[in-house]
């Protein structure tokens, strides 16, 4: 026999399992479970991914909602685009959208309160990664994802897309700050 030619019997599943063969398979089926465990483990005791909630929306309706936080929460403005930080009072929705090459409100949090923040894109699928926490998501045009969020220390956080969405997408950077 040789590796160019078929075997001569077609039926190899017909055959007994080696017993080197049967203990791979089970070493191989063993481990598939324990990571499987692993990740469920990971995300109920390790807090390390974020529960999220998912609400198909349009472009539309959600700027509206956007625009209403922004125009009932806006305390100034910051950089050359006149770019409006809103600071909600605790416990209330935040809105941050995500469009060609640039995220809108700049958020302003207090540490230690809870807050909803609502993601969406409006063009393309854009990566909402907050530096230097470790929060990742990915943002989907059509769909309103949802976080709960609970600040735990002051500072200015960066957002940054982390999902490549085009020639500007080295500037798309946001701001969230933390009191």
């Amino acid at each position: 026999m040789s590796a160019i030619l078929p075997p001569a019997e077609r039926l190899w599943w017909k055959h007994p399992l080696d017993r080197v063969e049967g203990t791979w398979i089970v070493i191989a089926l063993v481990w598939c479970l324990v990571m499987f465990a692993m990740m469920v483990g990971w995300h109920i005791w390790g807090k390390q991914n974020l529960s999220t909630e998912t609400y198909k929306t349009t472009p539309d309706q959600y700027l509206q909602k956007a625009q209403a936080v922004v125009d009932k929460y806006t305390v100034r403005t910051e950089t050359e685009g006149k770019i409006p930080v809103v600071a909600p009072p605790p416990g209330a929705d935040v809105y941050l959208v995500a469009r060609l090459w640039s995220f809108w409100p700049i958020i302003e949090l207090e540490k230690g309160k809870t807050y909803r923040l609502h993601l969406t894109s409006m063009d393309y699928n854009h990566g909402f990664s907050l530096q230097p926490a470790n929060i990742n998501i990915q943002i989907v045009p059509g769909y309103e994802h949802v976080v709960t969020v609970t600040p735990n220390q002051s500072g200015t956080y960066s957002v940054v897309c982390n999902e490549y969405c085009g020639i500007g997408h080295h500037q798309m950077v946001g701001r969230v700050y933390v009191k």
